[in-house]
Order: C-alpha cells, then sequence, then structure tokens
C-alpha cells in the first residue's frame, strides 16, 4: 500500500491542552487519538500492562511532552502545492516597490550566471499595484538581452516578459511584455514545467517544511491532473501530509465518469489522498484589478473599468450544477463584491455545498447569505496585509467590508483558513496571526474590527475540530513549546478566549508567527520532530 503504514502504539505523557495548565496523557494507537486523560489516569490496560484489566495490548512508547501544547493537527484549505514548491527556487520579486528595483534583482541573479539552457530566469512575486513606473519588456531587455526572463505576479495572475521570454512562452510580440488573465494563464504551464522527478522532490521538500509548522493536511488546487500527480507520489513514498485533491473543468469528466465524490479517499494511498471540490475560478484579482467589482477601479474606462468575469452565470450555473449533482463539493474562485454575489446566486440556484475561494469584497447584503446557503468562506488572512496599500488605493471607500472575517464571523459564517500558497507562504501560524491582530512588520492594525477571535482562527485552521484533540480523532497532532492562548489577545482585538494577556497588536503578530513547533504527528507518526 502506498503512503504511510501504521505507526506503533504511542503515548504523550505530561501534555498541556490549550489554555489549560493541568497535565494529560494522550495515546494514540491505530491512527487514533484513544485517550486524553489527566496524567497517569488512563488504564494499564490501554497501555499494554499485562498486570492490568482487559487484553494484553501491543507495548505503548512513552514521549515526556514536559508541559507543551498540544493541538489537533493544521490544514491549508488552499495551496497549489507544485507551485509552491517551484516559487521556492524562484528569483523573490515581493520586495520589490518599482519595475527599477525589480530589474536590479534580476540584474543581480544574471550576474551569478544565465539559465541553463532551454530554460528560462523565471522570478515570482511582484505587485505593481502601487509601482511609481511601469513595467515594460524593453526594462528587462536591457539587463537580460537575449535571456528568456518571466517574472510572474504574487497573484499568479499575470507576467512581466522579456522580449525573449515573450519568445520562450510562444508569444511573438506584445505592445508592453505584461500578460495579464487570459493572456497569461493558458501559457503559465510553459514556465512550470519541469520533470516529474524532479517536481514531486520539490513537493516532499515543501510538504516537510509545512509539517515543521504543524501541517498535517492541505486542500491542494493545483491546474494539473491532480488525482494522477498525487498517485505517482505516493507511489513513490511520499507520507508527509494529507491531501484533499481538486479537481478543474478539464479533468472534470473523468472523475466524474470514476464515480468519485467529495471526501472519497483513494484505495491504495494509506488514507491519505481524498478527492476534494470541484475548482472554478470567476474574476481576476485586486493586484491585477481584474477582481469583478461593482464600482470601476480608479483611473480605468472602458469595458474593464469593473474587472473580469471569466466565468459569468449562464456558465458557472451549469457547470456547478453538473459537480453537485455528481457528488462533488464546489470551490468558486470570487475576489469582487460583484464575483461573490455571482457565486452566491449560483449556490443558490444550483443546491449546490462548497465554498467561496477568497471573498475578499463582499457587500453587506452577502454577509448572511454565506451562513443562509451553508457556504463556507475560505479565506486567507495574509493576503489582507500583502494588499492592505493596495486596496486602500484601488477599493477607496470600500476597504471596510475588504477581507471581512470579522463580520463574516459575526453573521454566522463558517471560516476556512488557508494560505493560497504560493501567494502567500504555507505557514498556518501566519494566517492565523493575521486573522487575529490585523497587522505585520509593526504596522497599525488595519480595520481592526475585522479582527477573528484566536479559537475560530485555531477552529478554521484544524478542519473543523477546534483547539482540543479528542478520543476518536485522527492522531493528527501538533506539539507546540508556547500555548497560543497564553500569546493573547491584541490592545484592542476581540476576546483571546481564556488569556488575560493584553499585548499590542504588533506583538501578538510577530509572537504567533513565530510560535515554535517541537513536534507535528500524522495518524500518530512523526512527520517532524524537534524533542
Amino acid at each position: 500500500m502506498s503512503g504511510a503504514g501504521p505507526a506503533e502504539p504511542l503515548l504523550l505523557t505530561r501534555a498541556r491542552l490549550a489554555g489549560h495548565t493541568g497535565p494529560v496523557d494522550l495515546l494514540l494507537r491505530d491512527g487514533r487519538v484513544r485517550g486524553v486523560a489527566p496524567s497517569g489516569t488512563l488504564a494499564n490496560g490501554d497501555l499494554g500492562d499485562a498486570s492490568g484489566p482487559g487484553p494484553r495490548a501491543a507495548p505503548v512508547e512513552r514521549v515526556d511532552l514536559d508541559g507543551r501544547t498540544v493541538l489537533p493537527g493544521l490544514w491549508d484549505q488552499h495551496v497549489h502545492l507544485t507551485q509552491w514548491a517551484l516559487v521556492r527556487r524562484r528569483l523573490d520579486l515581493s520586495g520589490a516597490r518599482s519595475a527599477a528595483e525589480a530589474v536590479r534583482l534580476v540584474r543581480d541573479r544574471l550576474a551569478d550566471g544565465p539559465p541553463e539552457p532551454g530554460t528560462a530566469l523565471v522570478g515570482y512575486g511582484f505587485r505593481d499595484g502601487l509601482w511609481p513606473d511601469a513595467p515594460t519588456a524593453a526594462l528587462l531587455d536591457a539587463v537580460a538581452g537575449e535571456v528568456p526572463v518571466v517574472l510572474v505576479s504574487g497573484d499568479l495572475h499575470c507576467a512581466w516578459l522579456s522580449t525573449a521570454g515573450l519568445r520562450f512562452v510562444g508569444v511573438g510580440s506584445h505592445p508592453t511584455g505584461v500578460l495579464r488573465e487570459s493572456e497569461w494563464l493558458p501559457l503559465a504551464a510553459v514556465v512550470d514545467r519541469v520533470a516529474d522527478r524532479l517536481a514531486d522532490t520539490w513537493v516532499a521538500d515543501a510538504a516537510a517544511a509545512a509539517a515543521a509548522r504543524g501541517v498535517v493536511g492541505v486542500v491542494d488546487l493545483e491546474i494539473t491532473d491532480n488525482l494522477a500527480a498525487w498517485r505517482r507520489r505516493l507511489d513513490g513514498g511520499f507520507d508527509a501530509l494529507r491531501v484533499r485533491a481538486g479537481v478543474w473543468t478539464p479533468w472534470l469528466d473523468d472523475v466524474l465518469a470514476a464515480g468519485l465524490r467529495t471526501g472519497d479517499v483513494l484505495p491504495g494511498t494509506g488514507g491519505l489522498l481524498e478527492q476534494g471540490p470541484y475548482k472554478v475560478v470567476t474574476d481576476g484579482s485586486l493586484n491585477t484589478r481584474t477582481a469583478y467589482c461593482h464600482d470601476a477601479y480608479p483611473g480605468l474606462t472602458g469595458p474593464e473599468a469593473h474587472g473580469i468575469l471569466s466565468v459569468p452565470p449562464d456558465e458557472l450555473v451549469p457547470l456547478m450544477k453538473r459537480a453537485h449533482d455528481g457528488g462533488l463539493r464546489c470551490a468558486v474562485h470570487a475576489i469582487g463584491d460583484h464575483a461573490n454575489a455571482l457565486a452566491l446566486d449560483a449556490f443558490a440556484a444550483t443546491g449546490a455545498q462548497g465554498s467561496v475561494e477568497h471573498a475578499q469584497l463582499l457587500d453587506a447584503a452577502d454577509l448572511a447569505r454565506f451562513a443562509e446557503l451553508g457556504v463556507i468562506a475560505s479565506v486567507q488572512p495574509e493576503h489582507a496585509m500583502d494588499d492592505r496599500d493596495v486596496a486602500d488605493r484601488h477599493w477607496a471607500g470600500r476597504t471596510g467590508r475588504a477581507f471581512a472575517y470579522g463580520s463574516l464571523d459575526d453573521a454566522g459564517a463558517v471560516l476556512a483558513l488557508g494560505s493560497d500558497a504560493p501567494v502567500a507562504v504555507l505557514d498556518p501560524w501566519v494566517a492565523i496571526a493575521a486573522a487575529v491582530s490585523r497587522t505585520r512588520d509593526g504596522r497599525s492594525a488595519w480595520h481592526p474590527e475585522q479582527r477573528i477571535g484566536l479559537r475560530t482562527a485555531l477552529e478554521a485552521s484544524t478542519d473543523r475540530e477546534g483547539p482540543y484533540p479528542t478520543a476518536g480523532a485522527p492522531a493528527d497532532l501538533v506539539v507546540l513549546d508556547t500555548d497560543p492562548f497564553e500569546i493573547g489577545a491584541g490592545s484592542e482585538g476581540r476576546d483571546a478566549d481564556g488569556s488575560d494577556a493584553k499585548r499590542s497588536d504588533a506583538d501578538v503578530s510577530e509572537a504567533l508567527r513565530r510560535i515554535p513547533v517541537a513536534g507535528t504527528l500524522l495518524a500518530g507518526r512523526w512527520t517532524h520532530r524537534e524533542l
């Protein structure tokens, strides 16, 4: 069988539950939590002591946690894992504050030597929404010459290419060298193309790094034949994470023909691979000024001044109906307020279950509809920190309802937190920190009224299990050197659910982002261990 084999029984002693001081022991056996009880009180028979009552059990390994805190393992509910693995090896442009600065980063990288023949220099992470100068192919040509350069934006919705880079991806000429939305997205696979063996090695490295931050599972929405890719990886010994593999329209027929429903565990994968949701993208992004909004973007005119609706309702509704009828949940990308309204309309029209992915700008009237329709708000809080200045410019006057996690929570919506890696780093503690503090880098909190409580953030990051391990649950756990509830809420934040500490927003953010992870267990097996 592919994937993880059965783990040996394990007893974690002298652990703490989040927000509590009394020590507990946790018994893990056959991939499940079999007991959680005050230290020293679990029955001897459960622990394999022949002198105790009941049948003899297998010997249990004991690990003394010495007061460390144990939580259910963390999930990232929206990743593109292959993209994230690739980006970890690309030129980082996320700090560039102008086109000129990005060009200097390209020049400095090329000074170390050109890319391998037949490949391009690929960068990632630029955000030009606030740049004082315009990116053009000519700027890159001046430092790269005939070396193909392809720079992908932080939101993945556009790319900036040199003239040689345009030829590399099959574009003969272009007036600016900046390809947005439908110009770029079909070409992205050209620069993402690497040998399966190399891609799988890089994915394994990225997964190990995620496990080191307490991650036990991801919803992978990579645009590919996801099931085939993950079967190959599991056959090759991958066992670091649980994966729910989303499906896109080009592969929808295959999944439906196979009778697979969301949540089905794929046989022969050791329980690590599930069929995920059907993914569809209905609009663009904020940084690219293509998120579909009721109001026009400042300074834009013409048919795309309000953004781009890539899948209108007359296409979206039948797609979602077909997926829903086949037993698939739907994950609908919607960022602008108009796109979100249309996505919720489509859920109402089809009866489909699932999530709106991103939900970045919402009409007040649509907040309650998430709860009424049972649609999950699958959000990525670090995006609010990345995009706060861009939003202040391009969504001016509307940012009180942008990244409105507090309002969604108040309206009874179910939240699910993620990263959208590589758009943000695959680290749930980064998402949790942004959600509860609304700040980063020592800045004042941005729309602090939209914070959520720490308990809510943890529940939204633990596959709906909340902050406490329970008997019968999967033995997917994270062991922390610090109790997150002891970090406290920001000075003006929502209740941190049990903590009396009052620290500055910036201190809370930094402490949560840096929270030390001592170990991660998947089905009772260590995938990361520093104790």
